[in-house]
């Protein structure tokens, strides 16, 4: 991949900002209860949960990634992320010392094989209670130069 594309595709890259819930469109919140009633079993479709929520299935599935809950008690937690990368050496090195400087303990690990020179790696982390910042570990990381895309999977 040239460097063109590369510089391209990170300014791509969407930010993370922290809002009050005074200010999030309500559609997005609806999109996050109706995440909330598949995860609980309340519900079986997407399309109950968006007929209970009064949002369409398109906007369902337009914002799912891009809202999640933020919980003032994140740190201390699980978060078990993808990430695409290009496959040089000393690029894993550069997203394990990240998280470790950001206080974060791998708890897995799993490295595809790359394909294109480009890998895949799922990661969970354990970030360490009132040490680790969780937003800002996963912004430094997705702006390193070699990384295309990282997608948080799940928090707990």
């Amino acid at each position: 991949m040239d460097r063109k594309i590369k510089m391209q595709k990170q300014a791509e890259k969407k930010k993370y900002f922290v809002v009050r819930e005074r200010a999030v469109p309500e559609v997005l919140l609806k999109v996050v209860e109706a995440k909330r009633l598949l995860d609980s079993g309340k519900v079986l479709t997407v399309q109950e949960a968006a007929e209970q929520t009064g949002i369409s299935r398109s906007s369902f599935y337009k914002y799912k990634d891009d809202i999640f809950p933020f919980h003032e008690d994140a740190k201390g937690k699980t978060i078990t992320f993808i990430i695409q990368m290009d496959d040089e050496p000393g690029l894993l090195s550069n997203v394990l010392r990240t998280i470790a400087r950001f206080h974060g303990n791998i708890l897995t690990i799993h490295q595809s094989i790359p394909i294109n020179g480009v890998a895949t790696l799922t990661l969970s982390v354990d970030i360490l209670p009132g040490k680790g910042d969780a937003e800002a570990m996963v912004e430094t990381i997705e702006q390193s130069e070699g990384i295309h895309y990282l997608k948080i999977l799940g928090r707990e």
